[in-house]
């Protein structure tokens, strides 16, 4: 006992020197959980600070009756169609950009101007465009979505080794093919990264829009039971938005392994 003891002073490699990450997760999440309980129980008004057994019960009650899956189902559904739809126009207009010095002069002044305005800044003229109903949340995503996914495209292909284009324009590969098997690829860990980050933007624009002018989602349901002085079902949705933005991230960082091995490889040297 002494030896191992001493082993573990000196720095013996034998001796554990990490937790697993799951350990980790677990140990600062239920540290977590009991500093909220006591300052749950320390607040006199609980409707200001529910304790998570109270928004635990909320969770259970709202998945019980349907409403969570209705509303997270919108709010997902919203975020697949904006993020397509931004996607479809902004990185094949970023990879015009990036190829085309001209292009890039003509758009550089609209964009700069137009991407420090944060999505939600649009939501009252939008309601007057689309009024209470799918326009507005959407509307609002393909914005926010947008010039994350134009920059960061326009800038993966500034970024393509020249030698490489240069290789393949001395044997005569024609531009098309040349954005397909060289260009994009190559700009592909960026286009992935910067698909993150609009995705991430996206889905906190969306429950933005969701709290004054959608009919459903998740950000509709805390406005409702914002309205109603449920707070444990407000605090619920609230975890629910935290846990779907992580696992949609989580999924395009899967994605991004699947299309990029060489990447991932490349990160492990």
């Amino acid at each position: 006992m002494m030896a191992s003891f001493s082993g573990v002073l000196m720095g013996n490699s034998t001796a554990p020197r990490h937790w697993p990450a799951w350990t980790i997760y677990l140990r600062t999440m239920g540290l977590f959980c009991l500093l909220w309980y006591a300052m749950s129980w320390l607040t006199p008004n609980k409707i200001l600070l529910p304790s998570p057994l109270d928004v635990a019960s909320a969770l259970r009650d709202r998945i019980d009756d349907g409403e969570l899956v209705a509303n997270a189902t919108v709010s997902l559904t919203r975020l697949l169609v904006s993020v397509s739809i931004a996607s479809l126009i902004a990185i094949p207009l970023g990879l015009a950009m990036g190829t085309s010095r001209l292009l890039e002069d003509l758009l550089e002044w609209p964009v700069e101007l137009l991407r420090p305005i944060a999505g939600i800044a649009w939501i009252p003229l939008a309601l007057f465009m689309f009024g209470i109903g799918n326009g507005l949340p959407i509307f609002i995503m393909i914005y926010t979505a947008f010039f994350p996914l134009l920059l960061g495209t326009a800038a993966g292909v500034r970024n393509v080794d020249r030698r490489l284009i240069s290789a393949a324009r001395t044997m005569g590969i024609p531009k098309g093919t040349l954005m397909r098997h060289v260009i994009f690829p190559a700009a592909l860990p960026s286009i992935m990264t910067s698909a993150r980050l609009a995705v991430a933007a996206s889905w906190t624009a969306v429950v933005a829009a969701e709290l004054v002018g959608a009919p459903s989602g998740l950000g509709y349901a805390i406005e409702y039971y914002r309205s109603m002085l449920d707070t444990p079902s407000v605090m619920a949705f609230i975890i629910v938005i935290g846990t779907l933005g992580f696992l949609c991230d989580a999924a395009l960082r899967s994605l991004s392994a699947a299309l990029m091995p060489w990447a991932n490889a490349e990160e492990k040297r």
